[in-house]
C-alpha cells in the first residue's frame, strides 16, 4: 500500500533530478564562505527577492529567529499574530534565545494583522515598556494569501511608525503562484524574508534569509552563536537550487489538488474552509482522532486536530486525492 502523507508538506522526498543535482555539488567549507555552492544560492535567492545579501540555514525556525534577532536588541518588543509560526510553533525561542518580547495580536480572517491593532499595541517612548521595533506577517498564514494592496498599507505603516518589517515567507512562492506574481512583488515590501527551500519547494533542508547587508552580516554571527554554521552544505544548497529552478510553478498543480479535496469534501458532507492555496481545513471536532486511525487502515497519514489540516505537496497525486476523498466518504457512513 504506497503512503499518502497529508500532514504537511515538508514530508516531500527529493526527485531523481534534486539528488543528482546534490551528488555533483561542488563544495567548500561555508562557516569559511568557501562553499560555492551555497555561495550561488545565497545569491541567487537575494537577486530573485530584490535584497543585498542572503544567508542559508537549516531551518525556517532558525531563519526566522536570525531575522528577529538581527532586528531586535535584548528588551526589544516584535509585533506578531497569534497563530504565527514566529510566535506560536517556534519554541518561544525569540523571547528565551533573544530576549525579545512578544507582543501577539489576533489574525484576521484574510491571514493579515488589523494595522489600527498594530498600531495601538506600539509602545510610547518609555522606560517602563519594551522598545517596539518590528512588525513580523506571514505569507502564506494557514494558507491565506496576503493581498498586495495590505502589503503596501503595511510598508507605509511601518514607515510612518518606525518599525522594521519582516515576512515569514516560508510559503512565499506559493503565495507569489496564487497570485500571479513575481515573488519579488511581495518581498519588495519587506526589510527581510524568510524563505523555506524544505516544503512545497521539495528540498529535504533548508531556508534562506535575506535583508540587507548589515542584517546580514548580524545574522550571520547569529548562526554561528546558535550552531547553525555548517561545513560541505553545498551538498544541501544544491537541492535548494534545484528546487528553485524546477519547482516552483508547479505548485499550482498541488493549489489544484487541494481545490480537488475541498470540493470533495464538500460534497459528502464535510464542513470546509475556504482553499487559496495547498491547505485544507476541516472541522472534524470530537472525531479527529477516529479519522485519523481510520485513514491510516488506508495508508492515509493525517494530524489529529478538530480543525483537521491536510496539506497537499508534490508526492501527492490526483489519484491520490481520489482516494482521501473515498476514504472520507466511507468514514463518514459508519
Amino acid at each position: 500500500m504506497s503512503v499518502i502523507d497529508l500532514r504537511s508538506d515538508t514530508v516531500t522526498q527529493p526527485t531523481a533530478g534534486m539528488l543528482d543535482a546534490m551528488a555533483n555539488a561542488a563544495t567548500g567549507d561555508d562557516v569559511y564562505g568557501e562553499d560555492p555552492t551555497v555561495n550561488r544560492l545565497e545569491a541567487e535567492l537575494a537577486k530573485r527577492l530584490g535584497f543585498t545579501e542572503a544567508l542559508f540555514v537549516p531551518t525556517g525556525t532558525m531563519s526566522n529567529l536570525l531575522g528577529l534577532m538581527a532586528h531586535c536588541d535584548r528588551g526589544d518588543e516584535y509585533i506578531v499574530g497569534q497563530q504565527a509560526h514566529t510566535y506560536k510553533y517556534e519554541g518561544g525561542g525569540a523571547a528565551v534565545l533573544g530576549s525579545i518580547q512578544p507582543q501577539p495580536l489576533e489574525v484576521q480572517a484574510d491571514g493579515s494583522l488589523d494595522l489600527a491593532q498594530v498600531a495601538a499595541a506600539i509602545k510610547p517612548d518609555d522606560f517602563h515598556f519594551a522598545r517596539t521595533r518590528l512588525l513580523a506577517l506571514e505569507n502564506t498564514m494557514q494558507g491565506k494569501v496576503l493581498p498586495l494592496e495590505y502589503l503596501a498599507r503595511a510598508r507605509r505603516f511601518t514607515y510612518e511608525n518606525g518599525l522594521a518589517l519582516h515576512l515569514d515567507g516560508a510559503r512565499l512562492y506559493n503565495a507569489a503562484v496564487k497570485l500571479g506574481v513575481d515573488a519579488r512583488e511581495i518581498t519588495q515590501h519587506f526589510d527581510s524574508v524568510s524563505v523555506c527551500l524544505s516544503k512545497g519547494l521539495g528540498a529535504p533542508i533548508g531556508s534562506v534569509l535575506c535583508g540587507s547587508a548589515e542584517l546580514i552580516a548580524k545574522a550571520r554571527r547569529l548562526r554561528k552563536m546558535v550552531g547553525g554554521g555548517m561545513r560541505q552544505a553545498g551538498i544541501l544548497a544544491a537541492a535548494g537550487l534545484y528546487a528553485l529552478d524546477n519547482n516552483i510553478q508547479r505548485l499550482a498543480d498541488d493549489h489544484a489538488n487541494a481545490q480537488m479535496l475541498a470540493e470533495g469534501l464538500r460534497a459528502a458532507g464535510y464542513e470546509v474552509e475556504p482553499v487559496q492555496t495547498n491547505m485544507v481545513y476541516v472541522q472534524m471536532g470530537d472525531k479527529a482522532e477516529a479519522i485519523k486511525a481510520f485513514a491510516a487502515t488506508r495508508g492515509i497519514k493525517l494530524s489529529a486536530a478538530g480543525r483537521l489540516r491536510m496539506v497537499t505537496h508534490m508526492d501527492v497525486s490526483r489519484a491520490q486525492i481520489e482516494q482521501v476523498v473515498a476514504t472520507f466518504v466511507e468514514f463518514s457512513r459508519i
